[in-house]
């Protein structure tokens, strides 16, 4: 999936004390404060256990803050699974904070407000990428092929076939980990090979279709790596966790507005997984090798 968006500085900002040890994504409101009593905690108990980020983000402006920062926090369209609200992410004085806390501290104050909105924006595109995943395969393996094998266009035609059923099984976000330092195993190989055969491979496998990035694979590592677990609830009530790898691209524009890829998919932990993701790959070969693409176009 590419997205533009508008003008920004750099984005994620440059970390002048190492980098980051975890993403900042939708988080959780504020757990109450320890009591006065407690021995101090350690860093690992300190960490919010659903999204791997420090629990209690504070609203108040940092000390060298100049900047008015909003307090406002706009709540995502990704349901929660430990409730029936949904994900809030952070405000943007909370951003300014976070990034502070981890070492961003050269982070210009007046981008931050843009920086929310981009981090809001790409969080939005990877569920909306989890859930058109989750549409064909919440079902099983039987449904996804049969969702897959007409392609994704084909998929698409059908979609509102199985709204009233998709209701039932509508996923949730469990938790999620900012894993910036992983790179994980596909993108290790598409970076080889852009590497390697530049004219042949300056794309990203996305959706199980090869889109053309405009990425220069000289450096075309993706700069950040979430994984988030979703709950899967099957037509029959059965509940599952599922594993899903996000790889964030970065993508130069001649026109200068940033550009974002955003590589989402089932993460291999077992051989259902593995079965989801070439369905979904080989589905839109098979669509067009076996020329039924080429036949509905004729009788259209």
């Amino acid at each position: 999936m590419h997205t533009a968006i508008p003008s920004t500085p750099s984005f994620p900002p440059r970390n002048s004390s190492g980098s980051p040890t975890a993403g900042s994504c939708p988080v959780q409101a504020p757990n109450a404060p320890l009591e006065p009593s407690a021995p101090p905690p350690s860093t690992s108990s300190r960490l919010n256990p659903l999204n791997y980020m420090f629990p209690n983000l504070s609203q108040s402006p940092a000390a060298s803050q100049s900047v008015d920062l909003p307090i406002e926090r706009e709540t995502s369209s990704i349901p929660r699974g430990d409730s029936e609200s949904n994900w809030e992410y952070p405000s943007p004085q909370q951003m300014y904070n976070a990034m502070l806390r981890k070492g961003y501290d050269d982070t210009p104050q007046d981008a931050v407000e843009s920086m929310v909105a981009v981090h809001n924006f790409l969080n939005e595109g990877a569920w909306e990428e989890i859930v058109n995943w989750e549409r064909r395969f919440s079902r099983g393996l039987g449904y996804g092929w049969q969702a897959c094998r007409r392609g994704e266009e084909g998929f698409v035609e059908d979609a509102d076939k199985v709204a009233p059923e998709w209701q039932i099984a509508k996923p949730k976000l469990l938790r999620f980990q900012g894993r910036p330092d992983d790179i994980s195993p596909k993108a290790r190989i598409f970076d080889f090979l852009g590497r390697m055969y530049p004219a042949k491979f300056k794309y990203v496998l996305l959706a199980g279709q090869f889109h053309p990035a405009l990425i220069s694979c000289s450096s075309d590592a993706p700069f950040d790596r979430h994984d988030w677990y979703v709950q899967r609830r099957t037509p029959q009530g059965d509940v599952r966790e599922v594993r899903y790898v996000i790889d964030y691209y970065s993508v130069p524009e001649p026109t200068g507005a940033p550009v974002f890829s955003l590589d989402v998919r089932p993460a291999v932990d077992g051989p259902t997984a593995a079965a989801e993701r070439l369905m979904r790959w080989g589905g839109d070969v098979w669509h067009r090798a076996s020329g039924a693409k080429a036949r509905e176009n004729v009788a259209n």
